[in-house]
C-alpha cells in the first residue's frame, strides 16, 4: 500500500487549506479561489522561473509555522514563497498588505501612459484592472516620464516598450516555448527595456504566444490593432486539426458577425494560457469556414466584455431576402463613385478655408 502523502495546513484570511509541500502560498490561495487569491502580473504558473518581479502580490505571513510560530519580518512575495505546516497568511485582511499593495501599483503606473482610451488591451487588461481595484486617484510622480519609440519586433507582432512593466513573461515565453528566443532585456536599472538583439525580427512559430502572455497592452497583434474593441466582439471557442503536433488547436475566436477579427489562446479565470498555439492558427486561419465552432465563450460577468456574450441566442432573418422572393440582395450602384456631392477626389484638407459647394462643382 503506497504511503499517504504528508498535507501542510494552512490558514490565509482565516480559511484553512491542505496543500502539498513545496506549494506556494498564491497556489495555495488559489485552491481557495475568490477575493483570497493575491494579483499576480509577472507569475505565470506554465512558464519555469516566473515570478518574483512585479511585487503585486504581496502578503503578510502572520505565523510562520507550528514548529516556529514567529511572524516574517516583512511582506513577502506569495508567488515565490512557499508554505509551512502551520502558517497563516493575511492578505485582504491586512491593511498592512493592501497600503503595500496600492504603492506597488502607483509605481507600476509611474512611467505608463494614460492612453487606456485608444490600447487594444483596455478591457482585458490587468494592469487596468489592478489600477482600479488598488491604484490611487493620482500620482505623485512629477518627474519626466521615460519613453519609446514604438517598434515592430515581427511582421505580426508590434512593441509598445512605454506601456512595458518589465514582468519578464514574454522573455522566459520565448526562452522556454520556441527553438531560440531573440529578444530580451536590454540595458540596467531605469534604461532596461525589452528588445531584440541588433533589432532581428521575431520569426518563429510559436512567438505569437508573447501577445497573449503580456499582462499590458506592450505586445499587441498588428493584424487586430485598432480593428475593433474586445468588448463588441462575441469570443467563442473553436477548434481544428493543427499540423503542428506541438499545438492544441483549441483557440478562441472573437467574431463580429460571422466576421473573425482575431484568434487568441483559451486562457483561465487568472488570464493564463490553458495551452498555447502556433502562429498559423493565431494570424493565419481568419475565416470562420477554418474552424469548428463548439459555442459561446464562458466569460465573468464582471468584464466588460460579457456585454456582448450570447448564450443560446439565434440569428434573426433576413427579412430582405424573403422580400425578394430568396434572391440574395445586390450593390446597385456604389454611392462614392456615383454621388456628386461625395467626391472623394478631392483634398479637403487642400483648400484654402472652409469648404463651400462651389469647390465641388465640376
Amino acid at each position: 500500500m503506497a504511503e499517504e502523502k504528508k498535507l501542510f495546513k494552512v490558514k490565509i484570511d482565516n480559511i484553512s487549506v491542505e496543500v502539498e509541500p513545496g506549494t506556494t502560498i498564491l497556489n495555495a490561495a488559489r485552491s481557495i479561489g475568490g477575493d483570497v487569491v493575491p494579483p499576480a502580473m509577472c507569475y505565470y504558473s506554465k512558464l519555469q522561473g516566473s515570478g518574483g518581479k512585479c511585487r503585486t502580490c504581496l502578503v503578510k505571513v502572520t505565523k510562520g509555522s507550528e514548529a516556529d510560530p514567529r511572524p516574517m519580518p516583512k511582506l513577502v512575495a506569495s508567488c515565490r514563497t512557499t508554505v509551512m505546516d502551520g502558517m497563516e497568511v493575511a492578505n485582504i485582511t491586512s491593511p498592512e498588505v493592501q497600503e503595500a499593495r496600492k504603492g506597488v501599483v502607483e509605481f507600476l503606473l509611474l512611467n505608463h501612459p494614460l492612453d487606456c482610451p485608444v490600447c487594444d488591451q483596455a478591457g482585458e487588461c490587468d494592469l487596468q484592472n489592478l489600477s482600479y481595484e488598488h491604484g490611487a486617484e493620482a500620482t505623485r510622480y512629477e518627474f519626466k516620464r521615460r519613453t519609446f519609440d514604438k517598434i515592430d519586433i515581427g511582421d505580426k507582432i508590434q512593441l509598445h516598450m512605454t506601456r512595458c512593466i518589465l514582468c519578464y513573461r514574454c522573455v522566459f515565453t520565448a526562452d522556454q516555448l520556441t527553438e531560440k528566443r531573440e529578444h530580451g532585456i536590454l540595458g540596467r536599472g531605469d534604461a532596461s527595456e525589452i528588445s531584440t538583439y541588433i533589432h532581428q525580427s521575431l520569426d518563429n512559430n510559436f512567438i505569437g504566444n508573447v501577445i497573449d502572455v503580456c499582462p499590458v497592452g506592450a505586445l499587441t497583434d498588428k493584424t487586430f490593432r485598432f480593428k475593433n474593441r474586445v468588448w463588441f466582439l462575441k469570443p467563442v471557442d473553436a477548434h481544428r486539426h493543427c499540423d503542428d503536433p506541438k499545438c492544441c488547436g483549441k483557440t478562441v475566436l472573437w467574431m463580429r458577425g460571422d466576421e473573425v477579427f482575431r484568434v487568441t489562446a483559451r486562457k483561465d479565470k487568472y488570464g493564463e494560457v490553458e495551452d498555447f498555439i502556433c502562429d498559423t492558427c493565431r494570424f493565419d486561419k481568419k475565416e470562420k469556414s477554418d474552424w469548428i465552432i463548439e459555442g459561446p465563450r464562458k466569460i465573468d460577468r464582471h468584464s466588460v466584455i460579457s456585454q456582448g456574450h450570447y448564450v443560446n441566442t439565434v440569428k434573426p432573418k433576413d427579412p430582405l431576402v424573403e422580400v425578394l422572393d430568396g434572391r440574395q440582395p445586390k450593390l446597385l450602384f456604389d454611392i462614392h463613385s456615383t454621388s456628386e456631392v461625395n467626391r472623394p477626389e478631392i483634398d479637403l484638407s487642400k483648400i484654402e478655408g472652409p469648404a463651400h459647394s462651389d469647390d465641388f462643382n465640376k
